[in-house]
């Protein structure tokens, strides 16, 4: 009886899902992805310091698998601690990472260890507000409200390669350009930290039950082929958030300004339209469809020679990348129960992020000895492949989340008229003790 109150309320809450706080985790999420894009010259850095595209792959790897390393100790840091201290710590880091890029000057061991800090602060700010956000709603709305907060990045995918193209339009000095960039990344890193910080000033948390290693949980709630599609989501991100800049320069073209607003456009629009039916269409067709227009997109560069070109390639990819991210988010974290859903989200995102590992330095080489045309090719039939075979031979998720949240709907239905069989047998003696 004393949970009928609480469980009311919550379902009461859950009729509107978009609330102050998630607005407040909106603006964050465009603040931290802008800061991210703004790295998406982290190539041209490299070149100016006389790195090649392999170097630049290596780079990239080595800080992806820091972060997924410590994806194993921030999922269930997150379970017993709850978001607040991580969330808030990280973001610092994250201010800190970017203008230590500055005090590189070759390409030895710093600029890995820089690349490290920035990665793993990165990582772990994703968790936390996709943990944050999704324990704010029942599991049915899941998947709709980590496509609408993810809505947000693609806004800050249209502010920071247009800030990044003006950077370096407007600078002639490449040092200078590179300590603008790596200096506004790192106050937007510094104003996101302020959000969270008021977002995460009360409430508490409750810890899980017991303590399980997370290679354990991950074997027990299996999430199944999912995690193989988280993979190649990875890898194919890599080629517009790594590559694409060298592509634009071997070009001569101005910049990558023009694909991202198109990209970010294409799939702000998407997730406008496509949050709330997602599940309805069936989460497995929509894991089909996104990676058909992740993998059409890779091949749609092949084409490519002037700036505005880049609008066929960039409409496409944002299209996969809008459907398929919420949805491998969703089916990955939705095969935990609710008391490791921390655990199990950073595993999933952990998984994209070894997608990133792998890819970053195969496609950098191919760019070295074949060209960025081959590397186009292998990536998009690559993505296709994987997809077709997703389809083909995996069953329809199972949500734990959903299914405890029907089983506690069931308890309330139950306890409801015992709760009103109640109230009622008072009302008598209330209306005799009136009249006295």
């Amino acid at each position: 009886m004393n949970n009928i109150p609480d469980a009311e309320n919550a379902t009461t809450q859950s009729q509107t899902i978009y609330t102050r706080t998630f607005w407040l985790c909106y603006l964050a999420n465009v603040l931290l992805v802008t800061a991210n894009a703004l790295t998406f010259r982290f190539a041209e850095f490299v070149a100016y310091l006389g790195g090649e595209e392999r170097i630049v792959g290596t780079i990239v790897s080595v800080g992806m698998v820091a972060a997924v390393v410590s994806r194993l100790a921030v999922g269930q840091a997150i379970d017993h601690y709850g978001t607040r201290v991580l969330w808030r710590m990280s973001s610092l880091v994250l201010a800190a990472s970017c203008p230590l890029f500055l005090a590189v000057e070759t390409l030895s061991w710093p600029i890995y260890a820089v690349r490290i800090l920035f990665a793993v602060s990165m990582a772990c700010m994703f968790s936390c507000s996709i943990v944050y956000i999704q324990q704010m709603v029942p599991a049915r709305r899941r998947t709709e409200v980590i496509a609408s907060l993810g809505s947000s990045g693609f806004v800050g995918m249209v502010i920071g390669p247009q800030l990044g193209d003006l950077i370096f339009n407007s600078i002639s000095s490449e040092h200078v350009q590179f300590a603008v960039l790596f200096g506004t990344a790192g106050l937007l890193g510094l104003l996101y930290f302020a959000i969270i910080h008021s977002i995460t000033a009360e409430g508490g948390h409750q810890r899980p039950a017991e303590s399980v290693a997370a290679h354990r949980l991950l074997l027990r709630y299996w999430p199944g082929q999912i995690l193989l599609i988280a993979i190649v989501l990875g890898s194919a991100l890599t080629v517009p958030t790594v590559f694409l800049t060298r592509y634009a320069t071997e070009l001569n073209l101005r910049g990558i300004g023009t694909f991202f607003l198109m990209y970010s456009g294409t799939a702000f629009t998407c997730r406008l339209l496509a949050a709330r039916w997602m599940e309805r269409v069936g989460l497995r067709r929509m894991v089909l469809i996104g990676m058909a227009a992740l993998g059409c997109g890779q091949f749609l560069f092949l084409p490519v020679h002037l700036e505005w070109h880049f609008l066929f390639p960039a409409a496409v990819c944002g299209l996969g990348h809008a459907l398929l991210f919420p949805v491998v988010i969703s089916i990955g974290s939705g095969s935990f129960p609710r008391e490791f859903r921390g655990t199990g989200t950073t595993l999933i995102l952990g998984f994209t992020e070894i997608g990133i590992i792998i890819a970053a330095p195969l496609l950098g080489t191919l760019i070295d000895l074949f060209g960025f045309h081959v590397m186009f090719m292998t990536a998009g039939a690559v993505t296709l492949s994987i997809g077709l075979l997703y389809y083909l031979s995996a069953a329809e998720p199972v949500d734990l989340a959903l299914r405890e949240d029907e089983r506690l709907s069931g308890e309330i239905e139950q306890a409801l008229p015992v709760a009103t069989s109640i109230h009622e047998e008072k009302k008598p003696a209330a209306s005799i003790r009136q009249p006295a």
